[in-house]
């Protein structure tokens, strides 16, 4: 028979015994119960429209990303034909008319050392070669030695007078510095100089061809005549 000892020790283990099932046996039921919860609450209606919101923003902000990006990529020049310029009568032109032309762009100067050298030879290289598709764009820039300070007017009958220029000479423009004008910018970006994109002087030259697409740079001091060779080549001329 059991002591009373005994029967006291052995009562302890029991309620021992049963607390332990019983604690572990609410764990176990917490435990599930936070299972089901929980995918229960990732599905509810209030989870389900903040996931719908979270996609729409996400889906939106990609979508400005990308219009942006073609919006960047549709505005950026592609060639000298995207740029619109003034004549010197202050209209609006188009450069876009010039497509299928060679092109050769000059920052002229009534003023300069290389005035009747570099005009005589432009109007020679013009007269040659306009019927198979060559133009020369002529700005008058006034940031060299202040050495084109008259009105646009008198530029031009300046030129078309003494040198007999029958290409177009556009509006005065800046060609360095932040008010440079925009083709300018292109021009320089396109294909840069020896020391740096600025222009250095006076009668700096660019061939464009017909895509409008920069094909080489030249220094003041290069005569135009002395590309007539580049030139014929992108007219097609053999």
């Amino acid at each position: 028979m059991l002591t009373s000892r005994s029967r006291i020790l052995s009562q302890k283990y029991l309620n021992f015994a049963s607390l332990s099932a019983s604690f572990l046996l609410s764990k176990q039921s917490s435990f599930n119960s936070k299972q089901t919860l929980l995918p229960s609450l990732h599905n509810s209606p209030v989870s389900l429209y903040s996931q719908s919101i979270k996609a729409g923003v996400s889906r939106r902000l990609l979508g400005s990303v990308r219009f942006n990006h073609s919006m960047a990529s549709q505005s950026s020049p592609q060639s000298a034909h995207d740029f619109t310029v003034k004549d010197a009568k202050g209209n609006d032109v188009d450069l876009s008319i010039y497509k299928g032309k060679v092109l050769l762009i000059v920052n002229v100067a009534s003023q300069c050392g290389l005035t009747d050298s570099n005009y005589t030879e432009l109007t020679q290289l013009y007269a040659k070669y306009k019927d198979q598709g060559l133009e020369i764009l002529a700005f008058p820039c006034n940031q060299f030695g202040s050495q084109e300070p008259g009105s646009s007017e008198e530029i031009v009958e300046f030129a078309c007078t003494r040198f007999k220029a029958e290409y177009p000479i556009f509006d005065k423009v800046e060609v360095n510095g932040n008010n440079a004008a925009p083709i300018y910018k292109y021009l320089k970006s396109s294909k840069g100089g020896l020391f740096g994109d600025n222009i250095k002087w006076n009668f700096s030259k660019f061939l464009v061809d017909k895509e409008g697409k920069v094909v080489d740079r030249y220094a003041p001091t290069t005569s135009p005549l002395s590309i007539e060779k580049e030139v014929k080549k992108l007219l097609g001329i053999a």
